[in-house]
């Protein structure tokens, strides 16, 4: 039996040698789409055009603008001196939000009555309509509390917080959203080029016609299946690596688990995706559909119903029910677990089992259509 899968495993690897092509599409491709994704899949706002309707001119407006526009958060793209101008800025994107400071403002605040800034920012992106408000909410929290604590010094008295809050955030202290997003590159990565390469290569058999010789030979089903898995096995393990040096040269991502645990993981996701690709080359009978049936089961569940992006938490029952079709769900609790947390197998041992459960399903339904058709 061994020497059989070694040879099968010995002519899929003669095979890609000639094929030139494929050995570039399995090795630059992956890093290529690490950094076009890494960089335009970015939930962090910069550079948010502002414009502002200042009627008090006081010293606290323009220190409130100069705390705005101190960071690479906001960009002050100009004043206006008519309201009637704000409808235009908005509606023509000249700017994403203005700030209206009234008149008075500095007089009022000193004289401790409320003062009320306007904001006004453009709704339409909901998400970056939300971080553009909490930006400035936090900028004018903080600038209220320095004032508020130089006026208490001048006459003698400290600054009283009933309740003093110090949130921590760990393993992102910098929220940065790369390292939120770069593991789930890597996992939606590794499965495209996973299920891809090993289903072209198998309906390429069936093409040029040499599945007939091994239907014929003494191989078993599931003989030939573990041959022809084995290179992209391997195969794949190196691309893992590429992928996790460029994330660590480009992004900064580090491991701060176990080398061998995530290489165990790895391993096991990458058979669970090649069974994947196994099961989608017996279904297809040409290398056209298989790289599109390919490309469709691999592609969008890994982005949409994996947690690559949207929690799985905060979608329907169902969805979530429908979610565990695909093995990037599994696997990305693993890695973000290793590569961000530093977490041991007791953190994520029940994923791993799913993901085995998984591999077994696919394996065996493949090698049962993988055995008709050559009985066929």
């Amino acid at each position: 039996m061994l020497t059989r899968i070694k040879a099968i495993a010995k002519k899929e690897v003669r095979q890609l040698k000639r094929d030139k092509r494929m050995l570039y599409v399995l090795f630059i491709f992956p890093v290529i789409l690490l950094v076009l994704f890494g960089y335009a899949i970015n939930f962090d706002v910069h550079h948010i055009k502002m414009v502002v309707y200042d009627q008090d001119k006081s010293t606290d407006s323009r220190d409130l603008i100069n705390t705005l526009t101190s960071s690479d958060y906001f960009d002050l793209v100009g004043y206006i001196n008519d309201e009637n101008e704000i409808k235009d800025i908005l509606d023509t994107k000249k700017a994403q939000c203005v700030i209206v400071f009234p008149h008075n403002m500095s007089r009022d605040f000193y004289s401790k009555q409320n003062v009320e800034v306007q904001v006004l920012i453009d709704g339409v992106d909901a998400n970056t309509a939300s971080l553009i408000n909490g930006y400035i909410t936090a900028a004018f929290a903080s600038y209220t509390q320095t004032v508020q604590s130089k006026v208490l010094a001048v006459v003698g008295r400290e600054t009283y917080v009933p309740i003093d809050i110090h949130p921590a955030f760990w393993f992102n202290p910098e929220l940065n959203s790369s390292f939120f997003l770069v593991p789930g590159l890597i996992v939606m990565i590794l499965i495209i080029t996973a299920v891809v390469s090993i289903s072209l290569s198998i309906v390429r058999e069936k093409e040029r016609g040499t599945i007939e010789q091994l239907n014929v030979s003494p191989l078993t089903s599931l003989e030939m299946l573990i041959g022809k898995t084995l290179p992209y096995v391997v195969i794949s393990l190196i691309i893992a690596a590429f992928i996790l040096i460029a994330g660590y040269i480009l992004f900064g991502i580090t491991i701060k688990g176990s080398i061998i645990l995530l290489f165990f993981t790895i391993l096991l996701f990458l058979f669970a995706a090649l069974n994947l690709g196994i099961l989608v080359s017996s279904i297809a009978n040409t290398q056209q559909v298989a790289f599109q049936i390919a490309t469709l089961v691999s592609m969008l569940p890994s982005m949409l119903l994996s947690g690559f992006v949207f929690p799985i938490e905060s979608m329907p029952p169902a969805v979530q029910v429908i979610s565990n079709i695909t093995p990037a769900k599994f696997f990305m609790i693993i890695l973000r677990g290793i590569l961000l947390k530093g977490v041991g197998i007791q953190a994520f041992w029940q994923q791993i089992v799913y993901l085995m459960i998984f591999s077994g399903i696919l394996l065996v339904i493949s090698a049962v259509i993988n055995k008709r058709s050559r009985t066929a």
